[in-house]
């Protein structure tokens, strides 16, 4: 058996035990607390993976914003480009803001540093939620009680603009996960494509090309890298930044991001250090140009082309709806400018608003359009425009009364009109023109009555027409605002009794300037339009104008008009020498001034321009005494010699030698000059015309007793000369002799006694005389208030050499002698009237009546 153990192996047994029950209670623990470890971690990883997957399917569950499913475009402006492409301003889209779209590849790589050290220097690299700049940010909020800086990334700027979110956490959320969504949908490169587009780079701009017109006046890739940096500061704060308030905040944010890019590597020191150094410099406001007139004009259907549709078309992806006018920038601002300075130099004379048109002669382009010197001048209708406004032209359309006049008439540069005392029936009664100086010049040949715009010999060329004619052809040379019956304006339309626009005027004259043919205006090359590589629009090739124009006016007429309208000689009597209209190279042009002084105009060209000008007050108002030569006609000469620059000037084209001839013709008669004519004149006429003109008339020699001036009838050799005198019809002989002309005598000399047969000199054959005054059909009223005899003068035109004249009224005769006057008393009812004298044919019996 064995033996019971001792004591101390006893003790030594139990301390062992011990010992294994401690190891064994220690592992316990320790597998105890490493499980409890084990398990705090993961429910650690799971709180901080619950946020991410939850962010996850939110994100899954998140649409795509509609305008990045189809990949559309936000609306745009409406870009507004002159001929060449340069920009005159941008039309806001539908939300109000300016926004244009611009390709990512198109935007430059300055921009782009610029705004990832700006915004989001890890976006190449997260999800579109930043951990790293959410934990930066955290850290900053619990260091600092405050917000130091954001967390937010390109991508969730984008989601927030596209869907804006109320800023709590459940909308931070809302945020993320669109962004998430967006990452996961789309590039990197379409993402920043959208941003730059879609977030407002400051108030009322939509996209950072926009801005960049807006500011720099200049596409986003040509921005320095300052300007750059300094667009890339504004979406943080569009308001805060805006350089408009002042440049000051805005620098300091563009410097702060100028030094994120160094330290991010995005842009070396010497470049940083330049960009620093550049000032902010913005581009100069606008204050009216950008032709506001014709934009409106041209969108509005104003111009019979373009319209409203065209701006608002859809344009091509990736583009920008873009109107490409016909205008040139260079020459719209600089006459826009020569417009406000006219208006400011006359506000002293009553005149408060000017308009300017310049079309293409070749091509009927407008060149440029100021519809008022200021868009924004309220207190002078600023708004109005002048170039499309109805008003009057004065002697603006006297050109093309005496062109229909050589097509009709027969008449040539060289036919003399009478510029005397005329009194034409109108339906209330007589109508007596009177010309601008108040004088009245007898026999003028048309080249001095057109280029001095005599009034008289117009309105008497006009009746010998007949208003029908003449307004006929005013409409086919595009002056349709002319609506009214003919009869309504009357021989007083050759003065511009109606209303036109100052664009068909223009190119009514531009017509003349092609020989003849009329074109349409164009105001408009392309809506939309893609511009070509460089900004300059694809041009459409021009058609000559033979091939678009239709024929008006017969060529080699117009020529003639032309030739006179240049001709600064012809009208130095109206106008003296040096006027405005005198400019250093050659220019046809013709001024205009209504009645009453309230609008006067100036229009002219050179074979490649048309220049037309209006001055005076939208509200109808008078000028103080402002003429068409020293109202509009500065402002034409001033706005000419602008086009200049943009159309060097050019000599008018030979006149075509087979269809016209230059000859010489009497200075008074206009006819071919006898050997008596003391002046002559070398005039331009029409070949077949040239060939059938007849010798002169005006002039005659009379032989004279030189012992006291009479006719020398059969007085001796011994006694007599020969002298030349003037001779002149009956609705002249008037005016010659009181002018004091050099009229034959008509008495014979006593001391030798009269040939047989001639008891005053040859007998003229032809010779007949006139009633002056009142015209045929004239009507006039009593007045009973008025208790003083009314009386009107009866006027008789008679020649010289002829014997006594008598007025033969309702059948009685009243005796006449010079100056063939009578006052007559008004009697009621209607009468007749008729001239009769000796040695001459009657003249035609006129009827008038008294009311």
């Amino acid at each position: 058996m064995r033996a019971p153990p001792s004591p101390g192996a006893d003790r030594g047994a139990g301390r062992l035990l011990a010992r294994v029950r401690a190891r064994l209670s220690w592992g316990a623990a320790s597998v105890i607390r490493a499980a409890a470890a084990r398990r705090a971690l993961k429910i650690a990883l799971a709180a901080a993976a619950a946020p991410w997957l939850l962010l996850a399917v939110l994100a899954a569950l998140t649409p795509l914003p509609p305008e990045l499913q189809a990949a559309e475009q936000p609306a745009v402006s409406t870009v507004i480009l002159d001929r060449h492409g340069a920009v005159l301003r941008e039309l806001r889209a539908g939300d109000g803001a300016r926004a244009r779209w611009l390709p990512l590849d198109e935007a430059g790589d300055r921009i782009q540093r610029a705004l990832l050290a700006a915004e989001d220097r890890r976006f190449a690299r997260h999800p579109g939620v930043d951990p790293l700049a959410i934990a930066r940010a955290f850290g900053q909020l619990a260091a600092e009680r405050r917000v130091v800086s954001g967390a937010s990334t390109i991508t969730q700027q984008l989601a927030r603009t596209l869907v804006p979110r109320p800023r709590t956490l459940r909308g931070k959320l809302g945020e993320m996960a669109l962004a998430l969504r967006i990452e996961a949908s789309l590039s990197k490169r379409e993402i920043l494509e959208q941003y730059l587009n879609r977030v407002a780079f400051g108030p009322g701009l939509r996209g950072v090309e926009a801005a960049s017109r807006f500011y720099f006046d200049k596409p986003t890739a040509d921005l320095s890298l300052a300007e750059a940096a300094a667009l890339a500061s504004m979406p943080r704060g569009p308001a805060l930044y805006d350089p408009r308030r002042g440049t000051g905040p805005l620098e300091r944010r563009r410097n702060r991001v100028l030094d994120r890019m160094l330290d991010a590597g995005l842009a070396g020191e010497g470049e940083v250090a330049r960009a620093r150094a550049e000032p902010i410099a913005l581009a100069p406001k606008g204050g009216g140009l950008g032709a506001p007139h014709l934009v409106r004009a041209v969108l509005g259907g104003a111009l019979g082309e373009g319209g409203p549709d065209a701006a608002r078309a859809a344009p091509p992806r990736g583009r920008a709806s873009a109107i490409t006018l016909t205008i040139d920038r260079g020459l719209q601002r600089e006459v826009e400018v020569l417009a406000q300075r006219t208006v400011r130099g006359l506000s002293d004379r009553d005149v408060s608003a000017a308009a300017v048109v310049v079309l293409e002669n070749t091509t009927g382009d407008v060149l440029a359009y100021v519809g008022s010197h200021d868009i924004d001048d309220v207190a002078g209708l600023g708004h109005n425009d002048g170039v499309l406004a109805l008003r009057q032209p004065g002697s603006a359309l006297k050109p093309f009364v005496y062109e229909l006049a050589m097509e009709q008439l027969g008449f040539t540069a060289a036919t003399v009109l009478p510029d005397v005392e005329l009194s034409f029936p109108t339906e209330d009664g007589g109508y007596a023109p009177r010309n601008y100086d108040g004088r009245f010049h007898g026999p003028v040949r048309l080249r001095d009555a057109l280029a001095s715009s005599y009034n008289v010999p117009a309105v008497w060329t006009a009746a010998a027409l007949g208003p029908d004619r003449v307004v006929a052809r005013l409409r086919e040379l595009g002056l349709r605002s002319l609506d009214r019956e003919p009869s309504q304006y009357g021989v007083a339309i050759a003065l511009g009794d109606g209303e036109v626009r100052l664009l068909d005027l223009a190119n009514a004259y531009a017509t003349l300037a092609r020989g003849g043919l009329y074109l349409p205006v164009r105001a408009v090359r392309a809506a939309p339009d893609t511009p070509r590589a460089g900004g300059a629009p694809a041009e459409p090739p021009a058609s000559p104008p033979e091939q678009r124009g239709a024929r008006v006016l017969d060529a080699a007429r117009a020529r003639v008009i032309v030739d006179i309208l240049a001709d600064d000689k012809a009208r130095i009597a109206s106008f003296g020498e040096g006027s405005a209209l005198d400019l250093p190279f050659p220019v046809a042009a013709k001024t205009g001034t209504s009645k009453g002084y309230r609008d006067n105009v100036a229009v002219g060209f050179t074979p490649d321009v048309t220049v037309a000008v209006w001055v005076g007050n939208f509200d109808g108002a008078p000028m103080g005494g402002v003429s068409g030569v020293t109202g509009a006609g500065p402002l034409f000469r001033d706005a000419m010699l602008a086009a200049a620059r943009v159309r060097p000037p050019r000599p008018f084209e030979p006149p075509d030698p087979e269809r016209l001839a230059e000859v010489e013709v009497c200075a008074l008669s206009g006819m071919r000059p006898a050997e008596v004519c003391p002046h002559r004149r070398r005039e331009l006429l029409p070949r077949d015309e040239a060939a059938a003109l007849s010798s002169c008339d005006m002039h005659e020699v009379v032989r004279i007793d030189r012992r006291n001036g009479l006719r020398a009838g059969a007085c001796p050799a011994a006694v007599v000369e020969e002298r030349p005198f003037e001779r002149y019809g009956a609705e002249l002989t008037a005016w010659a002799r009181a002018a004091g002309r050099p009229l034959a005598p008509e008495e014979v000399s006593p001391l030798c006694g009269a040939l047989p047969g001639d008891p005053a000199g040859p007998p003229r054959g032809g010779v007949r005389v006139r009633v002056a005054y009142p015209p045929d059909g004239a009507r006039f009223v009593l007045d009973p208030s008025v208790n003083s005899l009314q009386a009107i003068r009866l006027r008789a035109d008679v020649p010289p050499g002829v014997g006594r004249a008598r007025f033969v009224l309702d059948g009685r005769a009243i005796e006449l002698g010079p100056p063939y006057v009578f006052d007559w008393p008004l009697a009621a009812g209607a009468h007749r009237l008729r001239v009769e004298a000796d040695g001459a044919a009657p003249s035609e019996e006129i009827a008038f009546s008294v009311e």
